[in-house]
């Protein structure tokens, strides 16, 4: 037995071995003896020894040959993924992004018989929102969480396989627009590749989870983080960033799957000419920008979505928001912006720029096309075209060529205001009262800059031809910001807005009001004929990503705490189960032994329950994290531990109304992206309102500005901030507090 089958035999338990649920559940299951315990299975004149999660081919005579190692899995295999639907190889389970399944045990006709499985509670350093899709290969359940983490589960029991901590600095939550959050793994040929949100990609062993390279992808000095998820192309594992809030210039990049050296960089928008192009294309796209928008970063990241068609050749990169928001303040008010909310089409081998679509040309509303990417075959006029299909932000439901990016087909998928429809060419004819920033004017525009569509994954089910949108109503007021106040100072959000105007009323009664118009809506749309054929309404919005199987039946969670089965076609509701916590992340669906499951992370965070709490006011949050998964005649139990607010006891409020509205101006540019919007906080994080430290000044100061709880996530803000300006902020909190316990109602 070689070295690196005997280090597999001994640090990974037998996924077959009986391990009770409680114990799978806390995660503390040990390998009890060193025996391997070998499932036979014959076929034909092979014999397949499954030892530990090792499967070791053994000829009819004996005679064994080379073993498969963990997470065997490469491009052929992802490629061939529908030959063996019981895994899950890669994000969108394959290349195509589709997110559907070909398991049909779980089918529409016996799904009211679903019942918990197991599940595994998840212990971070705090309980932050749960994105990722899992990966799922031969029994093994891979998966990311927050703050970057990996675990590795036996995808039969949840028995812990191992974990992967990345040990990142807490004040990279500072650096993060919108949570910790991470969306997930890729694996390839026994490796697991994380992108961490402080910059770094690492691979590890698939078999241990130890760590066998890390290459730093980005400039530290500028506030990059990475929370989506790699992709693995023809032996090159491609990563993209975030950061375009605090003024970065966006990139996407390939390193080798084996060492993690650079293989090639394509960046999004073009940077200071004077220092000279890295390609004609970006050459080409300066001229689609004015002024000295190198100053301001650019932004163009690519946090999210990417999709590869095997037989083009092509990758496909989404292309994020502007950095700053405002157009007049990065690009003197004029221009297209590339490669700014645009679909991109590289040469996985180089990088090399094939052809793009803008989504939003000369976008100023944070509207980002790095929104879940399809790729599918349909007829259309008559005739079979290989598209792709994507529902950005900015509520337009595009059909475009794959090959070429000739745009095919766009129609809104949610009622909108900033643009009056789609020319033939599919360029957005803009309603110009809608630019907030040419007019000088606060402006409620549709949507806002959530978006109809966010990163949370749909899925397209070629069976029924239909693509399933967990989708959104909810618009914004933009203000521009003053040209003298605009800040480019470290760690400040640089969207070029009045980030006062950007909030729901104080006033209570208006509050609840506005609240209550923002609403969510999971919807079936006809690619085709372009139009939606059902929809289901939500309460809230926020509500997980998506995945629909042949069993006729569309899995998604939501907002309100429920995991629910919906008929494909009809949209008709059969089975739902209470998470006791808000849902965000996407399902997927495996099979082990010929068991069917279907597992979801449930984890309720993101940037609505920290940045806008009060418009999901109503979602549960209990403080516990988990992987659920859920199989037919499943009878696990589910312990629902309730997270206790701590009361409302502020001292007396001595500040001047002056003094309290410079803290608001303060709070909504520092402090609401974590802490909520005009104070209201939410469940996630720290109600600051809450917080024995506003009754403490020196406690406040040392958290604040001395970085106390930086390990927490609470960066010190001694560089953006004086003293005080901090006890203005403190005054601020103290207020609301108050004005809470004069009306309840105000946290709705």
């Amino acid at each position: 037995m070689n070295a690196r089958r005997r280090s597999a035999v001994k640090s990974a338990p037998d996924p077959r071995r009986s391990i009770p649920l409680n114990r799978a559940a806390d995660g503390l299951a040990h390998l009890q003896d060193t025996t391997m315990s070998c499932l036979i299975v014959r076929s034909r004149n092979l014999v397949f020894a499954l030892v530990a999660g090792i499967a070791t081919v053994v000829q009819a005579g004996g005679t064994p040959t080379a073993a498969a190692p963990v997470a065997d899995v490469d491009g052929r295999r992802i490629i061939g993924a529908d030959a063996e639907p019981g895994n899950w190889l890669s994000h969108g389970r394959t290349y195509s992004e589709q997110r559907f399944s070909p398991l049909k045990r779980i089918t529409d006709a016996n799904v009211a018989k679903l019942g918990l499985a197991w599940h595994h509670d998840i212990y971070t350093r705090t309980a932050r929102g749960l994105e990722a899709t899992p990966i799922v290969v031969d029994g093994v359940l891979y998966t990311s969480t927050a703050w970057s983490h990996v675990l590795a589960l036996d995808a039969r029991t949840g028995a812990k396989l191992w974990e992967f901590d990345p040990e990142v600095d807490g004040v990279y939550a500072a650096r993060a627009c919108c949570d910790v959050v991470n969306r997930g793994v890729a694996v390839w040929k026994g490796k697991v590749f994380i992108g961490a949100i402080d910059g770094r990609l690492i691979a590890l062993d698939a078999t241990t989870g130890k760590k066998v390279w890390e290459t730093l992808t980005v400039d530290r000095s500028k506030d990059y983080t990475i929370t989506g998820a790699p992709r693995v192309v023809k032996g090159k594992v491609i990563i993209g960033n975030g950061g375009a809030e605090f003024g970065v210039r966006g990139y996407v990049s390939a390193y080798d799957a084996d060492t993690g050296a650079m293989v090639w960089r394509f960046y999004t928008v073009p940077g200071n000419p004077a220092d000279g192009f890295e390609s004609p294309v970006l050459e080409m796209a300066a001229k689609t920008w004015a002024g000295e928008w190198w100053k301001y970063g650019g932004g163009g990241t690519v946090w999210d979505s990417m999709a590869y068609d095997p037989d083009l050749d092509l990758l496909y990169i989404g292309v994020g928001n502007g950095s700053t928001w405002n157009r007049k303040i990065r690009s003197q008010g004029s221009g297209d912006n590339l490669f700014l909310s645009s679909i991109v089409a590289l040469r996985p081998d180089t990088g090399e720029y094939a052809w793009h679509f803008q989504t939003t040309p000369g976008e100023s509303w944070d509207y980002t096309a790095t929104q879940h990417m399809i790729l599918a075959d349909l007829v259309i006029g008559g005739r079979p075209r290989k598209v792709l299909m994507q529902a950005p932000k900015n509520g337009f439901f595009y059909v475009l060529d794959r090959e070429t990016g000739e745009y095919i087909s766009g129609k809104p998928y949610i009622a909108l205001t900033w643009a009056k429809g789609l020319d033939p060419a599919g360029r957005p004819i803009v309603d110009p009262q809608q630019r907030y920033e040419d007019t000088g004017k606060p402006t409620l525009v549709v949507p806002g800059p959530l978006g109809g569509h966010n990163w949370h994954p749909m899925s397209f089910n070629p069976q029924t031809g239909l693509v399933y949108i967990p989708t959104r109503d909810a618009g914004a007021i933009y203000a521009p910001a003053a040209p003298d106040n605009y800040s480019l100072r470290p760690g400040a959000w640089r969207f070029g807005l009045d980030m006062t105007a950007l909030t729901l009323p104080e006033d209570a009664k208006d509050r609840i009001q506005a609240a209550k118009g923002v609403k969510g809506r999971l919807i079936a749309w006809d690619p085709v004929r372009q139009a939606e054929k059902w929809a289901v309404e939500m309460p809230m919005i926020w509500n997980g990503g998506v995945v629909s199987t042949a069993g006729n039946l569309v899995f998604a969670g939501n907002a309100q705490g429920l995991f629910v089965a919906y008929r494909a076609d009809t949209g008709e509701k059969l089975w739902e189960f209470a998470a006791g916590t808000g849902i965000v992340a996407a399902p997927v669906t495996y099979e082990v032994e010929g068991e069917q499951y279907v597992t979801v992370l449930a984890g309720w965070g993101g940037a609505v329950p920290i940045v806008f709490p009060g418009i999901v006011a109503g979602a549960p949050s209990n403080g516990t994290n988990r992987v659920l998964t859920f199989k037919l005649g499943g009878s696990a139990y589910l312990p629902i531990a309730e997270k206790n607010s701590s009361p409302l006891a502020p001292p007396p409020a001595t500040a001047n109304s002056t003094t309290v509205e410079a803290g608001r101006v303060l709070f909504q540019e520092n402090c609401f992206r974590c802490h909520g919007e005009s104070a209201v906080g939410g469940p996630v994080l720290p109600d600051l309102r809450r917080s024995t430290a506003i009754g403490d000044p020196a406690l406040w100061t040392q958290i604040v500005l001395g970085g106390t709880l930086a390990f927490n996530g609470m960066a010190p803000f001694a560089t953006q901030l004086s003293q005080d300006e901090v006890e203005k902020i403190r005054s601020y909190v103290i207020k609301r507090a108050e004005d809470e316990i004069k009306d309840p109602s105000i946290r709705k």
